[in-house]
């Protein structure tokens, strides 16, 4: 497995740990993977529920603000890898997300749920984070190009592009969902056709780093034979022991049927992946809609006529607490049989990976 770059950032092992939230992927799961050579993710949504005492005297933003550097700091005392943070562009409180992030010296800035069209205007004159869109079709990775290059003069320095198998939210319409053209393979494709006139036009490298229902080596091996530089993956990295959530939040996945995977109406507008249980079947019955709205964590979520609140359900299950929330799930979620550690993990898909590139030089 061969080291890519983000700009100038040399990244040794090209495995991404994807953002997952609400407290699931902070300082203890992005350190350990950044320890592993690969780039480790905090999830910067909703981040200031997490913790055992939120203070409840600050803002709900103030209290995010807080607690993002607070996860920052610790990931950056326990590791001298490659540091993340994903901040979804839907969110209430996206601009104190990024601001927080440059000032504690992010490595990157990963941005999806909505195209992320003003990033480059948060960059300083210091030292600045390289910002990788989150993008599900290379409309969306033009589009972004553009109006960088437009406005501010900036080329984005790398993409996600994150295919329909993914855990959480998803970019495509419901019915887009399971049509046969929106597979990772045929938007990688695309996209990879965008980074190349991005590439011949001016002059440097656009990584693209393949995402959404990747779990094996055999995976990562095959989207880089597509010509990817990297992989991202998220539900591979729930059931370790470095993860931030609970046990019993891990044991849902080790315990996840695949019958259970389903793509779900979010709140956030966007459908997405979860792990079907008693809570969502109780939700779309109408009996979880929540009386008053706390947070106004999400631009586009209605109180009114949401069939839950999303950040108090995430929040729930991150603790263990299922019987009021619900865990987001990649595609392949029931190919989890046990807690693993990061270490572990890193060595399976690098040993899976070398066996499918022998395999595929005897053919």
């Amino acid at each position: 497995m061969e080291p890519f770059y983000l700009g100038n950032l040399r990244v040794p092992v090209p495995i991404v740990q994807g953002g997952m939230g609400v407290g699931i992927s902070l300082s203890g799961l992005s350190a350990a993977v950044a320890n592993m050579g690969g780039i480790g993710v905090i999830s910067s949504v909703a981040i200031g529920l997490t913790g055992n005492s939120p203070s409840h005297s600050d803002s709900y933003a103030e209290r995010n603000i807080s607690r993002l550097r607070e996860e920052i700091r610790k990931a950056r005392a326990a590791t001298r890898g490659i540091l993340g943070v994903n901040i979804m562009t839907v969110v209430s409180d996206f601009s104190e997300m990024v601001r927080t992030s440059i000032e504690e010296g992010i490595d990157i800035l990963f941005c999806g749920a909505g195209l992320p069209l003003n990033l480059p205007s948060y960059l300083g004159n210091g030292p600045n984070p390289r910002l990788v869109p989150i993008v599900s079709s290379a409309r969306a990775a033009s589009i972004i190009s553009q109006k960088w290059y437009q406005n501010y003069g900036y080329v984005p320095d790398g993409f996600v592009v994150e295919g329909p198998n993914a855990g959480g939210h998803l970019g495509f319409k419901p019915q887009a969902v399971d049509d046969p053209g929106n597979s990772l393979d045929h938007i990688l494709s695309d996209v990879l056709e965008v980074t190349k006139d991005l590439e011949a036009k001016h002059k440097r490298p656009v990584p693209v780093i393949a995402a959404g229902g990747i779990f094996s080596g055999e995976d990562a091996f095959h989207y880089m034979q597509q010509g990817a530089n990297a992989v991202q993956l998220g539900t591979r990295f729930a059931a370790t022991e470095e993860c931030d959530a609970s046990l019993p939040f891990k044991m849902a996945f080790v315990n996840a049927q695949e019958s259970q995977i389903k793509v779900i109406k979010s709140p956030v507008g966007l459908p997405g992946r979860a792990l079907f249980n008693n809570f969502l079947k109780e939700a779309l019955n109408g009996d979880r809609r929540p009386s008053i709205c706390k947070h106004r964590c999400i631009k586009t979520c209605n109180p009114k006529t949401t069939l839950f609140c999303i950040a108090e359900a995430l929040i729930s299950a991150s603790k263990g607490e299922f019987s009021n929330g619900f865990a987001f799930s990649g595609s392949k979620a029931g190919l989890v049989t046990h807690i693993s550690t990061v270490k572990q993990v890193f060595e399976t898909l690098k040993t899976e990976y070398c066996k499918a590139k022998s395999l595929a030089g005897k053919r």
